[in-house]
Formats: structure tokens, C-alpha cells, sequence
């Protein structure tokens, strides 16, 4: 009877059982180590403006990084896949969309988070952090789907095919909604303000 570790496999009559199994499973591990760094280099790259992208959604920083976290887990789950045939970019970009809209419905509309509470006295700030302060108040006023048009479009600057895209809507969907969302941020932050 043959010892089956030495039997040889067909297409290689001279290499027993275990010296095969043995050169695929370093193989594999080598492949695994690439996609690994492959995946971290992506995450490094664009761990900030996702950071800042989902920020803007929801003015919360902590919830941001939340967000990009699970952004980032979804994807890693499916690199495999999407590496080499995927817009990675496009990609992450709806992954992050679709996480911050699960989040808006779990968590109730009348919340509305702010970065210090309203009966502290506000520190003198200087024009650049009050401009800041004041877009992301008009920008909460916005229904969530048109928030993510406007920051898409605006902040990212990102092509209205691209934007619909990502948001899974028509191009005619994207322009409509934009123009609306602009409209209303005009009339939330008057007259007055720096022209969007």
C-alpha cells in the first residue's frame, strides 16, 4: 500500500502531497499579506475624506469616524471582489451614503447633535469657523438625501453622473434636488450671505 503524503498528483509525478499543499498555503498567505496591504493602503488614502464627507452628513465627529469604520468593514468583507473590477472611489463613496442614511432612520429626526450646548456662552470666533459653523446649521435644515446631493456635488465636487451614481438616482433626480437644496440654503442663510 502507497503512503498517500507521498503519492503524487497528477501533473506532478515527482512532488508528493505534502510539498504541493505546503507551497499553496504559502501562496495563499502571500496573497492574503498583498491584499491586506493593498486594502490598508486604500484605507490610508482615503480614510480622511471619507472622515470629512461623513462629518458633513452628520456634524458629529465621532459619528463620522463611526461611519468610516463601517464604510470600511463592508468594504474589507468584500475586497476580494471589488479590488480589481470597482471604481474603489465611487465605491466607498455609496458604502459610506448608504451607511449614513441607516443611520438617519434609526435614530429620531428631532435629535439634532451639536459640537457645544446651547446655553454655553459662545466664544468670540474669528469669520472663517463662524462661515463654517453657520453652513453646516443650513446644511442640517436639508432632508438627508439632499444633503448628500449638496455635499457630493459641492464639497467633493464630484460629476452629477457621479453623484447619481452613487446615490443610485437619475441624473435628472440629482440636478432637480440640487438646485432645490441650493434654493433653500440661500433662504435659510439670507441675502446677506456668500453667494453658493
Amino acid at each position: 500500500m502507497t503512503d498517500p503524503r507521498t503519492t503524487p498528483l497528477a501533473g506532478s509525478p515527482q512532488e508528493p502531497r505534502h510539498g504541493l499543499l505546503a507551497r499553496l498555503g504559502t501562496a495563499r498567505r502571500r496573497e492574503q499579506t498583498a491584499r491586506q496591504a493593498e486594502f490598508t493602503a486604500f484605507v490610508e488614502a482615503t480614510a480622511p475624506r471619507l472622515r470629512r464627507t461623513a462629518y458633513l452628513m452628520c456634524r458629529d465627529w465621532h459619528l463620522a469616524q463611526d461611519l468610516t469604520q463601517i464604510t470600511f468593514a463592508k468594504m474589507y468583507a468584500r475586497w476580494g471582489r471589488i479590488r480589481g473590477t470597482t471604481n474603489l472611489e465611487a465605491y466607498s463613496r455609496r458604502v459610506l451614503m448608504n451607511a449614513v442614511f441607516d443611520q438617519k432612520r434609526r435614530r429620531s429626526d428631532s435629535e439634532l447633535v451639536l459640537a457645544e450646548l446651547p446655553e454655553a456662552p459662545h466664544p468670540s470666533a474669528d469669520d472663517t469657523v463662524e462661515l463654517h459653523v453657520a453652513l453646516l446649521r443650513a446644511l442640517a435644515t436639508l432632508p438627508i438625501r439632499d444633503q448628500a446631493i449638496v455635499v457630493l456635488r459641492h464639497w467633493e465636487d464630484q460629476s452629477v453622473e457621479a453623484v447619481a451614481s452613487t446615490l443610485d438616482v437619475s441624473v435628472s433626480v440629482v440636478k432637480t434636488q440640487n438646485a432645490r437644496a441650493l434654493s433653500r440654503l440661500r433662504a435659510v442663510l439670507g441675502e446677506g450671505f456668500v453667494r453658493i
